[in-house]
Protein backbone atom coordinates (compact mmCIF):
# COMPACT_ATOMS: atom_id res chain seq x y z
CA UNK A 1 0.00 0.00 0.00
CA UNK A 2 1.48 3.33 -1.05
CA UNK A 3 1.26 6.55 0.91
CA UNK A 4 -1.45 7.86 -1.44
CA UNK A 5 -3.69 4.90 -0.49
CA UNK A 6 -3.96 6.01 3.13
CA UNK A 7 -7.18 7.65 4.27
CA UNK A 8 -7.20 11.31 5.21
CA UNK A 9 -5.24 11.56 8.51
CA UNK A 10 -6.65 14.98 9.38
CA UNK A 11 -9.68 13.57 11.19
CA UNK A 12 -7.53 11.57 13.63
CA UNK A 13 -5.12 14.46 14.11
CA UNK A 14 -7.77 17.11 14.62
CA UNK A 15 -9.94 14.92 16.86
CA UNK A 16 -6.93 13.95 18.97
CA UNK A 17 -5.85 17.57 19.30
CA UNK A 18 -9.33 19.02 19.76
CA UNK A 19 -10.68 16.60 22.37
CA UNK A 20 -7.49 16.64 24.44
CA UNK A 21 -7.35 20.44 24.28
CA UNK A 22 -10.97 20.78 25.41
CA UNK A 23 -10.42 18.43 28.35
CA UNK A 24 -7.23 20.25 29.34
CA UNK A 25 -8.91 23.64 29.07
CA UNK A 26 -11.63 22.64 31.50
CA UNK A 27 -8.98 21.25 33.85
CA UNK A 28 -7.13 24.58 33.77
CA UNK A 29 -10.43 26.35 34.41
CA UNK A 30 -10.78 24.31 37.61
CA UNK A 31 -13.42 21.71 36.78
CA UNK A 32 -11.28 18.70 37.76
CA UNK A 33 -7.71 17.91 38.90
CA UNK A 34 -4.85 18.34 36.47
CA UNK A 35 -4.28 14.60 36.21
CA UNK A 36 -7.61 13.98 34.46
CA UNK A 37 -6.48 14.80 30.89
CA UNK A 38 -3.17 12.91 31.07
CA UNK A 39 -4.32 9.55 29.72
CA UNK A 40 -6.07 11.24 26.80
CA UNK A 41 -3.04 13.46 26.26
CA UNK A 42 -0.75 10.48 25.89
CA UNK A 43 -2.70 8.08 23.69
CA UNK A 44 -5.12 10.28 21.73
CA UNK A 45 -3.65 13.77 21.66
CA UNK A 46 -0.12 12.35 21.63
CA UNK A 47 0.42 8.98 19.97
CA UNK A 48 -2.60 9.05 17.65
CA UNK A 49 -2.01 12.64 16.54
CA UNK A 50 1.72 12.00 16.05
CA UNK A 51 0.87 8.99 13.87
CA UNK A 52 -1.57 11.08 11.82
CA UNK A 53 1.22 13.58 11.23
CA UNK A 54 3.56 10.84 10.06
CA UNK A 55 0.93 9.66 7.56
CA UNK A 56 0.44 13.22 6.28
CA UNK A 57 4.18 13.65 5.81
CA UNK A 58 4.27 10.36 3.90
CA UNK A 59 1.58 11.82 1.65
CA UNK A 60 3.79 14.86 1.01
CA UNK A 61 1.75 17.33 3.09
CA UNK A 62 4.37 19.31 5.03
CA UNK A 63 1.91 21.71 6.70
CA UNK A 64 -0.48 19.11 8.09
CA UNK A 65 2.27 16.60 8.85
CA UNK A 66 4.41 19.05 10.80
CA UNK A 67 1.40 20.36 12.73
CA UNK A 68 0.28 16.92 13.89
CA UNK A 69 3.77 15.59 14.62
CA UNK A 70 4.53 18.80 16.52
CA UNK A 71 1.43 18.89 18.69
CA UNK A 72 1.44 15.13 19.12
CA UNK A 73 4.94 15.56 20.55
CA UNK A 74 3.63 18.40 22.72
CA UNK A 75 1.03 16.19 24.38
CA UNK A 76 3.42 13.28 24.84
CA UNK A 77 5.97 15.64 26.39
CA UNK A 78 3.36 17.15 28.68
CA UNK A 79 2.38 13.66 29.80
CA UNK A 80 5.99 12.75 30.56
CA UNK A 81 6.74 15.81 32.68
CA UNK A 82 3.40 15.89 34.52
CA UNK A 83 2.51 14.41 37.88
CA UNK A 84 -0.60 12.18 37.78
CA UNK A 85 -2.02 13.73 40.97
CA UNK A 86 -1.26 17.41 40.44
CA UNK A 87 -1.02 17.46 36.66
CA UNK A 88 1.85 19.90 36.24
CA UNK A 89 5.44 20.18 37.53
CA UNK A 90 7.04 23.24 39.11
CA UNK A 91 6.63 26.73 37.70
CA UNK A 92 10.14 27.15 36.22
CA UNK A 93 9.90 23.87 34.31
CA UNK A 94 6.45 24.66 32.95
CA UNK A 95 7.34 28.20 31.93
CA UNK A 96 10.23 26.91 29.85
CA UNK A 97 7.99 24.28 28.27
CA UNK A 98 5.12 26.68 27.50
CA UNK A 99 7.52 29.32 26.16
CA UNK A 100 8.64 27.22 23.19
CA UNK A 101 5.18 26.41 21.87
CA UNK A 102 4.00 29.94 21.01
CA UNK A 103 7.06 30.13 18.74
CA UNK A 104 6.08 26.88 17.02
CA UNK A 105 2.43 27.96 16.79
CA UNK A 106 3.29 31.38 15.37
CA UNK A 107 4.86 29.78 12.28
CA UNK A 108 1.60 28.04 11.43
CA UNK A 109 -0.64 30.90 12.50
CA UNK A 110 0.85 33.22 9.87
CA UNK A 111 0.46 30.49 7.23
CA UNK A 112 -3.04 29.40 8.27
CA UNK A 113 -5.04 32.09 6.36
CA UNK A 114 -4.12 30.34 3.14
CA UNK A 115 -5.83 27.23 4.43
CA UNK A 116 -9.33 28.32 5.39
CA UNK A 117 -11.39 29.92 8.12
CA UNK A 118 -11.63 26.93 10.47
CA UNK A 119 -7.91 26.21 10.45
CA UNK A 120 -7.09 29.91 10.86
CA UNK A 121 -9.43 30.31 13.82
CA UNK A 122 -7.92 27.27 15.55
CA UNK A 123 -4.36 28.57 15.19
CA UNK A 124 -5.18 32.13 16.26
CA UNK A 125 -6.94 30.83 19.39
CA UNK A 126 -4.11 28.38 20.07
CA UNK A 127 -1.46 31.08 19.85
CA UNK A 128 -3.42 33.28 22.25
CA UNK A 129 -3.88 30.29 24.56
CA UNK A 130 -0.16 29.60 24.78
CA UNK A 131 0.57 33.26 25.54
CA UNK A 132 -2.06 33.21 28.30
CA UNK A 133 -0.56 30.00 29.71
CA UNK A 134 2.82 31.73 29.90
CA UNK A 135 1.24 34.58 31.86
CA UNK A 136 -0.59 32.21 34.22
CA UNK A 137 2.60 30.25 34.83
CA UNK A 138 4.41 33.48 35.67
CA UNK A 139 1.90 34.20 38.43
CA UNK A 140 -1.05 35.95 36.81
CA UNK A 141 -3.53 33.59 38.44
CA UNK A 142 -6.46 35.98 38.04
CA UNK A 143 -6.78 34.99 34.37
CA UNK A 144 -6.44 31.22 34.90
CA UNK A 145 -10.11 30.37 34.55
CA UNK A 146 -10.51 32.60 31.48
CA UNK A 147 -7.42 30.95 30.01
CA UNK A 148 -8.98 27.54 30.53
CA UNK A 149 -12.14 28.57 28.71
CA UNK A 150 -10.11 30.06 25.86
CA UNK A 151 -8.18 26.80 25.49
CA UNK A 152 -11.47 24.88 25.54
CA UNK A 153 -12.70 27.08 22.66
CA UNK A 154 -9.52 26.29 20.74
CA UNK A 155 -10.17 22.56 21.02
CA UNK A 156 -13.82 23.03 20.11
CA UNK A 157 -12.90 24.70 16.81
CA UNK A 158 -10.48 21.87 15.93
CA UNK A 159 -13.14 19.30 16.83
CA UNK A 160 -15.67 21.06 14.58
CA UNK A 161 -13.32 21.02 11.60
CA UNK A 162 -12.71 17.29 12.13
CA UNK A 163 -16.45 16.65 12.48
CA UNK A 164 -17.03 18.53 9.22
CA UNK A 165 -14.56 16.33 7.34
CA UNK A 166 -16.19 13.14 8.63
CA UNK A 167 -19.72 14.37 7.90
CA UNK A 168 -18.90 15.52 4.38
CA UNK A 169 -17.15 12.23 3.63
CA UNK A 170 -20.04 10.19 5.00
CA UNK A 171 -22.70 11.99 2.96
CA UNK A 172 -20.56 12.58 -0.14
CA UNK A 173 -21.18 16.33 -0.27
CA UNK A 174 -20.33 19.48 1.64
CA UNK A 175 -22.69 19.85 4.58
CA UNK A 176 -20.95 21.67 7.44
CA UNK A 177 -17.38 22.32 6.26
CA UNK A 178 -16.24 25.84 7.25
CA UNK A 179 -15.72 28.14 4.31
CA UNK A 180 -12.16 27.77 3.05
CA UNK A 181 -9.78 28.95 0.39
CA UNK A 182 -9.75 26.15 -2.17
CA UNK A 183 -6.65 27.44 -3.93
CA UNK A 184 -4.45 25.51 -1.51
CA UNK A 185 -4.56 22.30 0.47
CA UNK A 186 -3.25 22.29 4.04
CA UNK A 187 -5.60 19.53 5.07
CA UNK A 188 -5.61 18.19 1.59
CA UNK A 189 -7.99 15.58 0.16
CA UNK A 190 -10.75 16.89 2.41
CA UNK A 191 -13.73 16.28 0.17
CA UNK A 192 -15.07 13.17 -1.45
CA UNK A 193 -15.55 11.60 -4.85
CA UNK A 194 -16.47 8.04 -5.69
CA UNK A 195 -13.88 6.02 -7.60
CA UNK A 196 -14.47 2.33 -8.33
CA UNK A 197 -16.55 1.76 -5.18
CA UNK A 198 -14.15 3.43 -2.79
CA UNK A 199 -14.14 6.88 -1.29
CA UNK A 200 -11.36 9.20 -2.39
CA UNK A 201 -11.09 12.40 -0.37
CA UNK A 202 -9.85 15.39 -2.32
CA UNK A 203 -10.22 19.11 -2.84
CA UNK A 204 -13.09 20.26 -5.06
Amino acid sequence: MGATDWANPSVVGLMGFGMTTMLTGLSIAGYWPGGAPLALAFIWGGVAQFTAGWVALKQGDIFTGTVFVGYGSFWIGLFLISNPSTGLPSQPIMFGYWLMWPLFTFVFTINAPKHGVGVTAAFVLLFIGFVLLDLVTEGLSSIQQATGFEIFATGLVAWYVAMSIVTNANYGRRICQPRRNTSSAPFRKMYVRFDKSRLVMELP
